[in-house]
């Protein structure tokens, strides 16, 4: 397994809110306003979430004027996906090992 990811940006994907606003800014930029259409929970707590996301370097916001807009971070999503990808890849080792040891 190769590299280690920053603990922030799995804590941060581990909340199925922010993963819901991950899938809507893969659709384009958004303003807070925009993401909290549709969703149970006030712009202010979007905002929070869309923090969070900073912080773990999964997103990244732009003001336009008045407007903050956000947009993911493809190097931190990158990141994440390639780590979870080698612990997967270690494990289908590891089974494919077991399953050979039954098999003997």
């Amino acid at each position: 397994m190769s590299g280690r990811v920053d603990g922030g940006a799995l804590a941060a994907l581990a909340d199925p809110t922010r993963r819901d606003l991950l899938e809507r800014l893969a659709r384009g930029e958004a303003s807070a306003t925009t993401l909290a259409r549709g969703l149970p929970i006030s712009r202010q707590a979007v905002v929070q979430h869309l923090s969070v996301l900073d912080a773990a370097g999964l997103v990244r916001s732009d003001r336009h004027g008045r407007e903050v807009r956000w947009s993911p971070r493809p190097d931190g999503l990158i990141a994440a996906a390639s780590w979870l990808t080698g612990i997967a890849d270690e494990w289908d080792r590891r089974l494919a090992a077991i399953k050979a040891i039954a098999e003997e």
